[in-house]
């Protein structure tokens, strides 16, 4: 397992940069709900130079790689040692306006906007630095929620805010088993949609639910001849 280290935040720290922070989203392939973007600003007094045991840091990597229940440890203690942090949230309707890319662009975006203390450099998880957020130095890195720290911060904010989100739609639409996956693609939610159709907080863009809508459509068709 690969744990991410601080020395990129220390980099751009020494060539003067005052405050740098990492973005990161989830929610990119699931068939319903939002996507979620968060961005962090880590305390650099409160890491120190070496990854430890006795560090508050020590268990934090990229969120695909935890368990819920360590999640929760950890967001407690990334909160606790920030300066600040923002999340943003793009909603399924707007994901099938604007299609996931874009989605997952415009949360990490808000998620910025959501910081209280401005970052002057922005290290941004994936391929694409956020065209819209131009006042700030930025550098996107592939894998960067394996290797920098406030990127991997960011992604467990960033997965314990959509995990609840999907709790609360799991209450209000219980037969679809969202607390269970969190609106992926698994066979159980495939089998969900199958027999019960597609609800209004699932991606009507994404291939599968165009099938089951398309299913539904043909099924009514069939009934009314």
């Amino acid at each position: 397992m690969k744990f991410p280290t601080y020395k990129y935040e220390i980099q751009k720290y020494a060539k003067g940069f005052k405050l740098v922070a990492g973005c990161d989203e989830v929610g990119i392939a699931p068939l319903a709900g939002p996507v979620v973007a968060a961005s962090v600003i880590l305390d650099p007094d409160s890491i120190g130079k070496q990854r430890s045991k006795h560090k508050w840091w020590y268990r934090v990597r990229d969120s695909k790689t935890t368990d819920e229940k360590e999640r929760v440890l950890l967001v407690n203690f990334i909160k606790d040692h920030c300066l600040d942090f923002g999340i943003g949230v793009v909603a399924q309707d707007m994901i099938d306006e604007i299609n996931i890319h874009q989605a997952a662009m415009l949360a990490m975006k808000k998620s910025v906007e959501g910081l209280k203390r401005k970052p002057d450099f922005l290290f941004v998880d994936g391929l694409h630095k956020i065209k819209t957020v131009e006042e700030i130095a930025q550098e996107a890195m592939i894998d960067g929620d394996v290797k920098i720290l406030s990127i991997s911060a960011a992604s467990i904010i960033a997965k314990v805010a959509r995990d609840e989100i999907l709790k609360n739609l799991h209450e209000e639409f219980p037969v679809y088993g969202f607390m269970e996956h969190k609106g992926y693609g698994t066979r159980l939610h495939r089998q969900a949609l199958k027999k019960f159709g597609v609800s209004p907080v699932h991606r009507k863009s994404f291939t599968f639910v165009q099938e089951v809508l398309r299913h539904f459509c043909s099924v009514r068709n069939f009934q009314k001849l």
